[in-house]
């Protein structure tokens, strides 16, 4: 009986965890979709917000997980808020950066700024 536990465990763990790294398919312009702290953020998309979630495989408290938003397909003229973790795809620009709590992607965070306001120009 913890064999066969142990391996439903393993198996909802590693399920858990291929849901949270795989790339976001087709989502639509202004999409948030939550993923692994280790898996690279596409193209067209800033990191939103970071955090911990025990399924994304670690042990410490560190964050881990990010949410990241989908940029591309949104009109001129949006503005946005984005965490500092990643650059501003093409036709966007920084407007102004600050400190978000939110943003805070390594156990031992600073108070600099670490998030941007980015705005949609061409």
């Amino acid at each position: 009986m913890i064999r066969l536990r142990t391996t439903c465990m393993a198996i909802a763990g590693t399920a858990a965890m291929l849901a949270l790294t795989a790339a976001p398919a087709q989502a639509a312009p202004g999409d948030v979709t939550t993923v692994c702290g280790s898996t690279l953020t596409p193209t067209g998309y800033v990191d939103v917000s970071w955090g911990y979630s025990s399924s994304c495989g670690t042990q410490s408290f560190s964050p881990n997980i990010k949410q990241i938003k989908q940029l591309t397909g949104l009109p001129v003229g949006t503005v946005v808020q984005a965490c500092g973790t990643t650059y501003p795809p093409a036709g966007w620009v920084q407007t102004s950066s600050y400190y978000s709590s939110s943003c805070v992607a390594w156990s031992n965070p600073s108070f600099n700024n670490n998030a941007w306001q980015l705005q949609r120009v061409s």
